[in-house]
């Protein structure tokens, strides 16, 4: 599979956690465009995959989306997942995708990836569909929102005590989201989260996408 995993690289031998960043397209872009936008930010600096994440485009305009920034990120060894749709993912060589708690049958989406594409399913704040996620094979479960975004909606919020809970039962790498930054990333880190999934920490940073993924890697390391 083009792309590595994240599940495969984060928790070494001990127990310890390398935390990683992961990053979600903005919800509104240019495939073109943003071809070379992306390739500057992924050189930059670690980033574990990238998630496409467009709302409100039709299937042709997905594909095309698909096509162009695939080999962007699979060719920087990042993984690349679909947002909401695994049949496409499957369609379209993605190495994944993330489904949200509305986004169909989780069990079914399991199958039709098959053992080597990724399933990753957004949990909120719940213990319990975060165990719910790990019985039918998610490879990670992401809770969120930490902070304030507004990137989306957040109906749920979390806490960092949340993580800790999950790293100390659980081998499932887990993704923290919602409203992080290089700022106010730190406790998240130490609390045991695997993957820092960010939006605007990369693409709105005010020196660019690749000073974004800089900071980002920086604040990590420093947790």
């Amino acid at each position: 599979m083009a792309g590595s995993a994240p599940a495969e690289e984060t928790r070494g031998g001990g127990g310890e956690t390398r935390c990683r960043l992961y990053l979600i397209t903005p919800p509104a872009l240019d495939p073109a465009a943003f071809a070379e936008t992306l390739a500057r930010a992924l050189d930059a600096g670690d980033v574990a995959a990238l998630q496409l994440r467009l709302k409100d485009v039709d299937d042709d305009a997905l594909r095309r989306a698909i096509d162009l920034l695939r080999p962007v990120a699979q060719s920087r060894d990042v993984a690349f997942l679909l947002n909401d749709r695994a049949d496409l993912a499957v369609q379209t060589g993605c190495d994944g995708a993330h489904l949200g708690q509305s986004d169909g049958d989780h069990a079914r989406a399991r199958k039709l990836l098959g053992p080597d594409r990724m399933l990753g399913i957004t949990c909120h704040g719940s213990r319990h569909l975060a165990m719910e996620a790990g019985e039918i094979g998610a490879d990670y479960v992401a809770f969120g929102a930490f902070f304030p975004t507004t990137t989306k909606n957040a109906e749920h919020r979390a806490e960092p005590d949340l993580l800790q809970w999950w790293t100390e039962m659980f081998e499932l790498p887990s993704v923290a989201i919602g409203g992080i930054t290089a700022a106010n990333c730190a406790p998240l880190v130490r609390a045991g989260a695997d993957f820092l999934a960010v939006v605007g920490a990369v693409w709105n940073h005010p020196e660019g996408p690749a000073a974004g993924v800089r900071a980002m890697n920086a604040a990590i390391a420093a947790a």
